[in-house]
C-alpha cells in the first residue's frame, strides 16, 4: 500500500471515528505529574481519557511496576525493548537484527518469541499483529516515541479482564504526554555512528491541550552490515467539549530500515569473531500508522462511559538467511524473504461505576486485522520458489467485567471476566479457503487484606490466553491458556515501597518455536513458577535506589517436538532462571546535576533448540550523568560499562553476540 493511500485510510478512520466514537475500559483519575531536569519544570496535566491508559495501582491485588518518564530519560539504552529491559527489570533477547525486527520480551519465562506472551498497548491502542505469519502477536516496540511517554506500567501475569489476546504473560501499557505548554528539543550521538535528534512541542490552554513530536535516528552499527535508520511521528491533541465531556485523538507514525549481519557459530563468538557477515545482502524495513479517537462523557457523579476507536496499517520486508545445516545447528541454510502488509481497526466502550466502596466496570470490544503475508525462498534478494503465500482476516469479540469492592475496613476484593470470541478466515495462493472460529472465557480474582500499618497481604488466580502461531495456514488452530496463581506482600512508607510476590503458571497447548529449523511444536503442558522482588527507596532527597528481580524455574512438562523426542522436564526454551535490574540514582534538589549508576543481570539461559544446555549468567553494569545550564542540558552515558562479552540470543549452536560498550553525549534544550 502506498503513501498516499495509507494516508487516506487514516483520514477515512479519524472521519469514521468521529462519527461512530466507541472504545476502552477502567476507571481513570485525573493526576499531575511534575517532572526535572531534561523535561519540564512546571505540573502537567494528565487527565487519561483511555480506560487501558489507567495508572497500575499500588493498592489492586497483583505485582506490578510503574517507570515514571523522567527516570526513562535518564537510561542509555540501544532501544525500546533495552530501556523497558534496563527500567522495569523484563528479560529480553534481542534478535540482531534492527528497528522493527521485533525483539524476545518475556515475562515470568514465557519465551515470547518476538514478545508475542505479552501485550503492548499505546494510549489505548493494542500494538501485537495478529494473523502475522512471522509470528502470531508480532510485537515490534519500536513504535514508542520516547520523548513523548509519560509512564509505563509491567502489569505481571494475566490479572486483569481490560486485556485479551496475547496478554498471557503480563502486560506494558504506555502512557503518552498529554498536554505539553513549551518546546523542547533532544540531540544525542555515540559509538558506532550512532546520531539521534528528537523535537517536540505542544500547548496547554486549558481545556485544549497537546503535543506534537518528530524524531528520527541512525546508526553504523557495531558489526559489520548492521547499519540501520528509523524515523518517527508523534501527535495528540485533547479538547473538553464541556465539564463533562472531553475528546482525545492521537496519531503514530513510524519507518525503520536495516541491514543484517546475520547469526555466527559459538567457536567464532568464542574468539570474538564478530565481524563475520552470514549474508551481506540481508536487510529489510517496517512501516506502521496507527491512528484513535477516544471519548469520555461523564453521565453522573457515579458513572463514566469511555470510548475509543483506532485504525492500524503496516507493512514490513525482510531477507534473513538461517544457518545451514550440519554442524553446531539445523536450518536451511538458505535466504528468505518475507512480506507481511496489513490494516485493521477496532473499538472499545466501557462504562464505569463508582462509589465511595466499589468500583464496576462493563465494556465491550471489538477488532478486525486483515493480513497478506508471502514467504519465499531467495538467492541474493532473487526469489528462487514460494514458501508461503495466503491472505488472512480475523474478527474478534470481547465482553468484560471487573470489579473492586472495599470489604470492611481491611479487605479489597477484584472480581473479573472476558469472554473473547475469535473468527478467522485464511486463503492460501491456489489453495483452498479456510476459516473457524472459537471462544475462551477468562475469569480474574484477586484479594487484598491492608494490615494495620503500612503492608499488604494479597493473592489472585486468573486466566490468560493467546492464540497460537500457524493460525495464518490453520485457523482451527486452540489457543494457548494458562492458569495463573500468585501471592505476595506489599509495603508502603514514606520513603520505601517494596513487595515480593510468589508465583506459578500451569499452561495448557503450550507451543515452542525453533528459529533454525523454522518448525513449531505444541500440543503440550508447561509450568513456570517462582519469586518476584520490587523495591523503591528514597533514604534521602537526593538518593533514590531502585530494583525489580524475578527467580524463575521454567520447565516443559510434557511436549512432543518431532517423532519420540520429547521436552519433557526441560527448562523452556529462550527463558532465563533469573533475570533482574538495580539503579542507584544521585540528585540533589535544586541541583544542576544528576548521576544514575545501574546493572541488569541475566542468567543462567536456556537456549533455543539445545536441550540440557544452560548458558552462564552476566551481569552488565551501565552510568549516565547530566548536567544543567539554564534551560540546556548535556548529559553523557556509557552501557555495558565493562566492556563485557554476552549473548543476546542463542539457538542451535548459532548466536547473536550483544553490543559491547557504548557511549553517548546529548544535549537537550527547553524553550
Amino acid at each position: 500500500m502506498s503513501f498516499v493511500a495509507l494516508f487516506r485510510v487514516r483520514r477515512l478512520a479519524l472521519l469514521l471515528g468521529l462519527l461512530s466514537v466507541a472504545g476502552e475500559l477502567s476507571a481513570q483519575q485525573n493526576d499531575s505529574t511534575h517532572q526535572h531536569g531534561d523535561t519540564l519544570t512546571r505540573p502537567v496535566k494528565l487527565g487519561e481519557i483511555t480506560v487501558t491508559a489507567t495508572r497500575a495501582r499500588r493498592d489492586a491485588p497483583a505485582s506490578s511496576v510503574t517507570v515514571p518518564a523522567a527516570e526513562l530519560r535518564q537510561i542509555v539504552a540501544l532501544n525500546a525493548y533495552d530501556l523497558i529491559r534496563q527500567a522495569a527489570g523484563i528479560e529480553v533477547h534481542e534478535q540482531g537484527q534492527g528497528p522493527g525486527f521485533a525483539s524476545d520480551a518475556s515475562v515470568r519465562g514465557f519465551s515470547s518469541d518476538h514478545s508475542t506472551d505479552l501485550a503492548l498497548w499505546v494510549d489505548g491502542v493494542p500494538i501485537n499483529e495478529p494473523i502475522n505469519g512471522h509470528g502470531e502477536g508480532y510485537n515490534d516496540w519500536e513504535l514508542l516515541f520516547p520523548q513523548a511517554i509519560s509512564t509505563v506500567d509491567v502489569i505481571k501475569g494475566p490479572t486483569s479482564a481490560l486485556y485479551g489476546n496475547f496478554a498471557l504473560s503480563g502486560v506494558v501499557n504506555v502512557r503518552t504526554l498529554e498536554r505539553f505548554p513549551a518546546s523542547q528539543v533532544w540531540g544525542k550521538g555515540g559509538s558506532y555512528g550512532r546520531l539521534e535528534g528528537a523535537a517536540l512541542t505542544g500547548f496547554d490552554h486549558g481545556r485544549t491541550g497537546g503535543v506534537i513530536g518528530i524524531r528520527g535516528e541512525r546508526d553504523g552499527g557495531w558489526r559489520p552490515n548492521s547499519d540501520w535508520k528509523l524515523g518517527q511521528l508523534h501527535g495528540r491533541i485533547v479538547h473538553d467539549l464541556s465539564n463533562r465531556i472531553s475528546l482525545d485523538a492521537g496519531v503514530e507514525l513510524y519507518a525503520a530500515g536495516w541491514n543484517s549481519p546475520g547469526f555466527i557459530t559459538d567457536s567464532q563468538f568464542a574468539v570474538r569473531d564478530f565481524n563475520v557477515v552470514a549474508n551481506s545482502t540481508d536487510h529489510g524495513f517496517k512501516r506502521r500508522g496507527q491512528e484513535r479517537i477516544s471519548l469520555r462523557v461523564l453521565a453522573s457523579p457515579d458513572l463514566l462511559w469511555r470510548s475509543t476507536v483506532y485504525a492500524t496499517q503496516g507493512r514490513w520486508q525482510l531477507f534473513l538467511t538461517t544457518p545451514p545445516e550440519g554442524g553446531g545447528g539445523e536450518g536451511s541454510g538458505s535466504q528468505t524473504e518475507e512480506e507481511d502488509r496489513r490494516y485493521g481497526f477496532g473499538v472499545t466502550s466501557a462504562l464505569t461505576y463508582s462509589r465511595e466502596r466499589t468500583t464496576a466496570t462493563l465494556g465491550v470490544e471489538g477488532r478486525y486485522d486483515h493480513s497478506k503475508y508471502e514467504n519465499f525462498f531467495t538467492t541474493n534478494t532473487t526469489r528462487d520458489s514460494v514458501q508461503s503465500a495466503v491472505t488472512a482476516h480475523q474478527a474478534t469479540g470481547a465482553l468484560f467485567l471487573e470489579t473492586s469492592t472495599n470489604v470492611g475496613h481491611h479487605f479489597r476484593l477484584d472480581l473479573g471476566t472476558r469472554l473473547e470470541v475469535q473468527q478467522t478466515g485464511v486463503q492460501p495462493q491456489g489453495g483452498t479457503s479456510m476459516s473457524a472460529g472459537k471462544s475462551i472465557v477468562a475469569p480474574k480474582a484477586g484479594l487484598l487484606y491492608h494490615l494495620p500499618r503500612l503492608a499488604s497481604l494479597y493473592a489472585n488466580v486468573s486466566r490468560g490466553f493467546r492464540q497460537t502461531d500457524g493460525i495464518i495456514e490453520d485457523p482451527t488452530l486452540p489457543f494457548i491458556s494458562a492458569w495463573a496463581y500468585e501471592t505476595g506482600l506489599k509495603l508502603d512508607a514514606a520513603k520505601i515501597s517494596a513487595s515480593v510476590a510468589v508465583f506459578r503458571m500451569d499452561v495448557t497447548n503450550e507451543q515452542t518455536f525453533n528459529p533454525i529449523t523454522l518448525a513449531s511444536s505444541s500440543g503440550g503442558r508447561s509450568r513456570r513458577q517462582g519469586v518476584e522482588l520490587e523495591l523503591h527507596l528514597r533514604p534521602t532527597d537526593a538518593i533514590t535506589l531502585t530494583s525489580d528481580w524475578t527467580f524463575n524455574d521454567a520447565r516443559y512438562r510434557q511436549l512432543i517436538v518431532e517423532g519420540p523426542d520429547t521436552l519433557d522436564g526441560a527448562r523452556v526454551y529462550n527463558t532465563a532462571r533469573f533475570v533482574g535490574s538495580a539503579a542507584l540514582a544521585v540528585a540533589p534538589p535544586a541541583s544542576i546535576w544528576r548521576l544514575r549508576l545501574s546493572t541488569n543481570a541475566v542468567g543462567p539461559y536456556s537456549p533455543f533448540d539445545m536441550p540440557g544446555v544452560v548458558l552462564k549468567p552476566y551481569a552488565l553494569a551501565h552510568a549516565s550523568g547530566s548536567l544543567r545550564f539554564g534551560t540546556a542540558t548535556l548529559g553523557v552515558g556509557m552501557r555495558n560499562l565493562l566492556g563485557h562479552r554476552y549473548r543476546e540470543v542463542e539457538a542451535g549452536g548459532f548466536n547473536v553476540p550483544g553490543q559491547p560498550r557504548t557511549v553517548y553525549g546529548s544535549l537537550d534544550w527547553i524553550f
